[in-house]
């Protein structure tokens, strides 16, 4: 009897391969191989310049010039007492935190709304992808000129209606971070409405008939069929924008351009990037990058033990 697990050859099998004299590598060995230049790609484009920028993080070194010098953790020591890291940490947790509540309640609406069917759907659903499709810096300039304080389309409408009976300056202080927070929701949100209406289509029909001839409300379906469908969705959304909202650099940053009130939606990413090109402190800028992902790899632990926490329930 042949042992359990070998491929047991035919004898003309055997003898055709010894006539022909040929070896061939064992085919996991084969597929290993051609992985390799794939695998050697992905790491050279993302381990390296994550080991290398927490080395940058031990020196004190200029972001232009070869001038350095071996520090330690002081960096790590001197964003600790930096009050204005700790500033940025937090405008950091509102802006993203408050688009991510936004665009899961947009996003979830704009959903349902679009599974139904009705003249137009399709139409609909191509309008309503568009922000995502556009480039941020196109979005960000757009939304400046209507949010001008002066000229803007907002306040025009604002005032018209009687909402406002004078011209809200939404690059100012007072509602820079609202404006940012407008403008990302805006542009994001349809990335959550996808990933549910992809879900929503594949939901089976009988689960909202039984709950309909159970006596349940749209509402009661929703909340008892259409929710806990979504679960596991929603738990790949919102982990994804969180990592993306908290590290967004490009909409706070052309948002703060030609205004005064930069200071006040400063997020890590942005005080992040100016101590290291504004300031020239590479060391300085690579230990607060560090502490971003340290950041964002407790918060992912956390959420998933959640997660893990809950199904278990």
């Amino acid at each position: 009897m042949a042992d359990r697990g070998r491929t047991i050859e035919a004898p003309s099998t055997r003898a055709a391969r010894a006539e022909s004299g040929t070896w061939r590598l064992p085919e996991p060995v084969t597929g290993v191989l051609l992985l390799l230049p794939a695998l050697l790609l992905l790491l050279l484009l993302t381990l390296y310049p994550v080991l290398y920028g927490a080395w940058i993080s031990l020196f004190n070194k200029h972001s232009f010039f070869p001038e350095q010098s071996f520090v330690g953790v002081a960096n790590y020591a001197a964003i600790l007492s930096d009050v204005e890291f700790w500033a940025s940490v937090r405008r950091g947790a509102v802006y993203s935190l408050t688009t991510i509540a936004l665009q899961i309640v947009l996003g979830v609406g704009a959903a349902v709304l679009l599974n139904e069917r009705f003249p137009g759907t399709n139409i609909l659903r191509a309008i309503v992808i568009f922000p995502y499709v556009v480039p941020t810096v196109v979005a960000v300039i757009v939304w400046k000129w209507l949010l001008d304080s002066q000229f803007g389309l907002v306040n025009y409408v604002l005032q018209s209606t009687g909402v406002a009976d004078h011209p809200i300056s939404w690059m100012g202080r007072d509602w820079i971070m609202t404006s940012l927070i407008l403008v990302s929701v805006w542009q994001f949100f349809p990335f959550v409405m996808i990933g549910v209406l992809a879900r929503l289509q594949t939901i089976p029909l009988e689960l909202y008939e039984a709950a309909t001839v159970d006596g349940a409300s749209a509402l009661q379906r929703f909340w008892h069929v259409t929710l806990p469908q979504l679960k596991s969705v929603l738990f790949v959304i919102v982990l994804l924008r969180s990592i993306w909202m908290f590290t967004k650099f490009d909409t706070p940053w052309l948002m703060i351009q030609g205004g005064g009130a930069e200071t006040y939606i400063r997020t890590l990413p942005v005080y992040t990037y100016l101590r290291t090109f504004a300031y020239y402190e590479a060391g300085l800028g690579s230990a607060m990058a560090v502490a971003m992902f340290m950041m964002l790899a407790a918060a992912t632990a956390v959420y998933f033990r959640l997660w893990r926490r809950d199904e278990s329930l």
